[in-house]
């Protein structure tokens, strides 16, 4: 592999280009939005991790009156319309805000990450405070707002001075870039102050309404909040997500970039791998590579040329919207699920116009919302191929990286999910040598299990073993046992009782029967008891068989 500059977490755009990182040129965004006449707000949502800070921070380096910028952007494709870029190019007084840092786990908490936000954006403006037009009031508010003292009422109107203030400063209209919109309101749905932090929000987006300083805005997101009203009455507003986009080729990369990223780092043999598990999501007319992915895992094989690719995507968020999904909609949800894990599309009704605060009012929801954040695509015709209803689209998991995500995410939900069930009454019955009684309530938490093996032979097995390990026992799964293995050994060392399982799965309900009936047999032939008699009192044996989400359990 050759030696490259790979730039993983770096989502300044300056500091790739002065540093000479790899880069891959996103720069045709910019023409693309100066195309858009009359349009005055361009909203931007993509899924996290696809490039829209950096594209941001490169729309700033190219338009900021207060940046020499020509050498930046040298030998990329935008300095081919030299007339475009003489008009634009560092001409227009910029602002460019991020939000994705505002967090806390109370309203207090959070709101002052606001503020502490908004006081770095005006300290990096604070020339404004000698311009010749600026009032007494202007400069009062500016001066609570850059030490982080300003009132509420000051933060929420903060942009709106700011534009005022930078257009009256320069006697130009200025440039509005805000990154990550919604991600104060999405933390505070998840810790339960939204209503104080939308309303805080509603009031800083007014600086997109009727603001005669504004040239154009462009904001990015994850979600479209057109519902909760947060743009209320800003005009000329367009949205493009990835549904519905002109811009799908500039957040993420396409598959010629990946091949010429291949290309250049002598590592084209790896090109399956990458479009394996970080390749697969379809926006708008494109296929999409995650560019933090393919990114990092260059990086990784600079290291080390044999490594495997991992899950980088998952590491980036605790994933908890997929557990959260799961534990709202439980049982109802489980025969998608395993049919998306299986490989398979499901076929639902995707809404773009979600709120955050009612994400969990319906399975609708659900879907829209894993597929908005990048966990689901859309099924290409390839993948799906039968006619669809007007307003449904076939979803599917993007890649092997996603698949993993859902997968462990599902595990950790059935292992908690299972310690929570009241098992007492299927231990009662194990001890009691009660089969039917043990057969009825494996029944019940085999419907609770999301299954995404095909129902293998390994699936059963740890979903044995899962039932008593954590509740006190000992759990031997697969040990070597007299002539043979037995599948699953209970031990209740303290009553000196042991319960040996095994099992057997069949493709057919009808051999439900049979199929433990060669179970025991085997614990009887294999002698799998023989070496508990001298240590137990008692030692119960199982035999037990599966098929699908269906058991029998009988006792030799």
């Amino acid at each position: 592999m050759k030696e490259m500059n790979i730039p993983v977490g770096v989502s300044d755009f300056e500091e790739i280009r002065k540093n000479e990182y790899y880069y891959i040129d996103k720069s045709e965004l910019i023409g693309e939005l100066l195309s858009r006449t009359g349009i005055k707000v361009t909203l931007i949502t993509r899924p996290r991790r696809f490039g829209k800070t950096l594209g941001m921070s490169m729309l700033e380096s190219f338009f900021d009156i207060r940046k020499e910028s020509r050498k930046l952007f040298e030998g990329l494709k935008i300095t081919e319309n030299q007339a475009l870029c003489d008009a634009w190019m560092n001409q227009y007084p910029t602002i460019f805000v991020s939000f994705r840092q505002v967090d806390g786990l109370d309203f207090t908490g959070a709101y002052d990450m606001l503020t502490m936000v908004i006081a770095d954006l005006y300290n990096r403006h604070l020339y404004l405070l000698d311009g010749k037009n600026a009032t007494d009031f202007q400069k009062a508010a500016f001066a609570h707002l850059a030490h982080g003292s300003g009132s509420i009422k000051e933060v929420k109107s903060s942009l709106m001075l700011l534009t005022t203030m930078m257009q009256s400063y320069y006697e130009k209209p200025v440039i509005l870039l805000i990154d990550e919109y919604d991600v104060p309101v999405a933390k505070a749905n998840n810790n339960g102050y939204y209503d104080e932090m939308l309303d805080v929000m509603k009031c800083l987006m007014q600086a997109l309404k009727d603001n005669q300083a504004l040239r154009f805005a462009v904001v990015t997101g994850c979600l479209k909040i057109a519902k909760e009203s947060i743009f209320t009455g800003t005009n000329k507003f367009v949205s493009d997500t990835i549904t519905n986009s002109r811009l799908n080729e500039y957040f993420g990369f396409v598959q010629s970039e990946v091949d010429q990223l291949l290309n250049d780092a002598g590592l084209t043999e790896q090109a399956d791998n990458i479009r394996k598990w970080y390749d697969g999501y379809h926006f708008g007319d494109f296929d999409v590579y995650c560019p933090w992915d393919v990114m990092n895992y260059m990086l990784e094989l600079q290291r080390n040329p044999k490594a495997r690719p991992v899950s980088y995507w998952k590491n980036t968020s605790d994933n908890a919207i997929i557990r959260s999904f799961i534990e709202y909609a439980g049982g109802t949800i489980t025969n998608k699920l395993e049919t998306l894990m299986a490989g398979g599309c499901i076929v639902q009704r995707v809404d773009e116009n979600l709120t955050y605060d009612y994400l969990h009012s319906s399975e609708e929801n659900l879907w829209s919302t894993l597929y908005l954040t990048g966990y689901l695509t859309k099924a290409r015709k390839g993948d799906y191929k039968d006619e669809l209803p007007d307003g449904m689209a076939a979803l599917m998991i993007p890649n092997a990286e996603i698949k993993e995500i859902f997968e462990t995410t599902v595990i950790k939900w059935f292992d908690d999910s299972t310690k929570k069930w009241n098992r007492n009454a299927l231990f009662d019955a194990v001890w009691n040598g009660d089969s039917e009684r043990i057969t009825k309530e494996m029944n019940a938490l085999l419907r609770r299990t999301i299954s995404y093996h095909d129902y293998r032979e390994d699936f059963y097995h740890a979903f044995l073993a899962g039932i008593f390990t954590g509740a006190g026992y000992m759990v031997d799964s697969n040990k070597e046992h007299g002539e043979g293995r037995s599948d699953v050994v209970i031990y209740d060392s303290m009553n000196a009782r042991v319960a040996i399982f095994e099992a057997k799965y069949t493709k057919v309900l009808e051999n439900l029967g049979s199929a433990c009936d060669t179970a025991l047999r085997q614990i009887d032939d294999r002698m799998y008891a023989k070496e508990y008699e001298e240590d137990y009192d008692q030692i119960l044996c199982y035999g037990i068989s599966f098929f699908k989400k269906r058991c029998m359990v009988k006792k030799k």
